[in-house]
């Protein structure tokens, strides 16, 4: 457990030095350092396929006081690539928990520092952006530090889901159902396929770099592109398979990176953001309707807004009130439509769940249609 005599560092790309202490689950680690900033959901946030390799900066003071729970993961292992905490909590205090954060982390090998004035950090990411970063509770030389950093690659031009995706395809929900959704996998996450499942679908889970013919080959009535990291425009021959897709006929739907490979896809551009969204409460407007979200976001690029205003056959959906980007938008030559944000929200809130409703419907009207 935590040994507050063992001394922890922190280094940004930047030249920004940290130093905390140890949490007694040490060892050095690098990626692209982030911060979320959900007071809960600390455990569907470390096993999140869409922060491989990353370094979680937790702007909630305590983490682990809850513990984790084995119905709780979005993937068979935690995606992160260390954690930055300010109160690592050793006493895991709950009803029906499977482990405890220690545990979880001891088990699987992974870095966490503690005793870091998060505040601070935050708020150096938030003015000077995302950037990669080098924890150690072994190195505390700052030149050996530099040199570990400069093994870790840069997130921009970084193809990852090839890393997270399944390596070969499954089957969950009603066997009988009449909804059949093929999902690409990038790095979905569980919670995703359990809100189509929930519904009726029978959702099969394909590889990434699974042929559009070959999911087209299942006989589904609906394409499904999901979540996962890295950059989308390092992924070509997925953003061809995707156009495939979206020329079949058949409803499509895509979730952030799906989101983004659907608008490459269309022929916009995306973008790397200063530090993108990561938190449970960021508030988007549907532009159709009217009415706003609370949503849930994990992204660190973006589709070009000026590329949606200019284009001829996709419209803006959704906005994201922060800071006026682009969270969804749709085909008008097409039965496809996308969001940015994560409306499965695990966690969060459910107000953005009425899409998978959509997806589905959209679904059974094809279906009967034809």
């Amino acid at each position: 457990m935590k040994n507050a005599t063992k001394k922890a560092v922190l280094l940004l790309e930047d030249g920004t030095l940290f130093h905390g202490s140890s949490t007694g689950l040490d060892g050095t680690a690098y990626g692209e350092i982030c911060f979320n900033t959900g007071m809960t959901g600390y455990q569907e946030i470390f096993t999140d396929p869409s922060y491989f390799g990353q370094l979680m900066v937790m702007a909630t003071s305590h983490i682990g006081n809850y513990g984790v729970h084995a119905e709780e993961v979005e993937s068979n292992n935690i995606q992160i690539a260390g954690l930055i905490t300010k109160n690592f909590s050793e006493v895991a205090s709950r009803a029906g928990k499977s482990d405890s954060l220690f545990g979880y982390f001891e088990k699987q090998n992974k870095v966490a520092i503690a005793d870091i004035d998060t505040r601070a950090l935050v708020r150096h990411i938030r003015d000077a952006g995302a950037m990669n970063a080098v924890i150690s509770t072994e190195i505390h030389d700052v030149d050996a530090l530099k040199a570990e950093l400069a093994k870790c690659p840069s997130m921009e031009g970084l193809a990852l889901a090839p890393v997270v995706s399944t390596k070969e395809p499954y089957e969950v929900g009603p066997e009988e159902s009449e909804v059949r959704i093929a999902a690409l996998d990038l790095g979905i996450k569980n919670n995703i396929i359990r809100c189509m499942t929930e519904r009726g679908a029978r959702v099969k889970v394909f590889p990434y770099n699974t042929s559009t013919e070959e999911m087209m080959a299942w006989n589904p009535n609906g394409l499904f592109y999901s979540n996962g990291p890295g950059d989308p425009a390092a992924s070509p021959e997925v953003v061809e398979e995707v156009a495939k897709g979206i020329s079949s006929g058949l409803p499509v739907f895509g979730i952030c990176l799906g989101h983004q490979m659907i608008a490459l896809a269309s022929g916009l551009n995306t973008y790397k953001m200063h530090n993108g969204h990561r938190g449970i409460n960021h508030p988007v407007k549907n532009v159709e309707t009217g009415l706003g979200e609370i949503t849930s976001q994990n992204h660190g690029f973006v589709v070009k807004m000026e590329d949606v205003e200019k284009s001829d056959k996709v419209v803006l959906t959704h906005i994201h009130l922060n800071d006026q980007t682009v969270a969804g938008i749709k085909r008008t030559d097409a039965n496809c439509f996308s969001v940015q944000y994560h409306p499965e929200a695990s966690p969060g809130p459910h107000d953005s769940r009425y899409l998978f409703d959509q997806f589905i419907e959209e679904i059974k009207n094809h279906a009967s249609a034809n």
